[in-house]
């Protein structure tokens, strides 16, 4: 059973720096065909990608975040981090790790978000 929780402040000031850790246990994140991601939710919104760490250490964003946010990882610890700079309130969310399994199903790639951390509430305040 893959297993992923999110660690990180719950608070940051305007302009300052959010950083998250996800630690994944029960599976590796250098397995091939799987996608390490993050993913928000600000209040009262629908979920928002932000981007992805894959196998290899490529790492894809959102276009709207892209000047602001970093992936990277830890493969010893098992951990993948967010970093998202020059916060501003708009950037308050639940912010979730998952993973997304890419497999081939009937001859076609299927891509499926099959396991997510329980999400950790970010406030952006002074």
């Amino acid at each position: 059973q893959v297993q992923l929780q999110e660690s990180g402040p719950g608070l940051v000031k305007p302009s300052q720096t959010l950083s998250l850790t996800c630690t994944v246990s029960g599976g590796s994140i250098t397995t091939i065909d799987d996608y390490w991601n993050w993913i928000r939710q600000p209040p009262g919104k629908g979920l928002e990608w932000i981007g992805f760490i894959a196998k290899s250490g490529v790492t894809v964003y959102d276009p709207s975040l892209e000047s602001r946010a970093s992936i990277s990882r830890d493969t010893a610890k098992n951990q993948f981090t967010l970093q998202l700079n020059s916060v501003s309130p708009e950037d308050a969310a639940v912010y979730y790790c998952a993973r997304l399994r890419a497999r081939v199903v009937n001859g076609r790639w299927i891509y499926e978000y099959d396991y997510w951390g329980q999400g950790t509430q970010v406030t952006v305040s002074s």
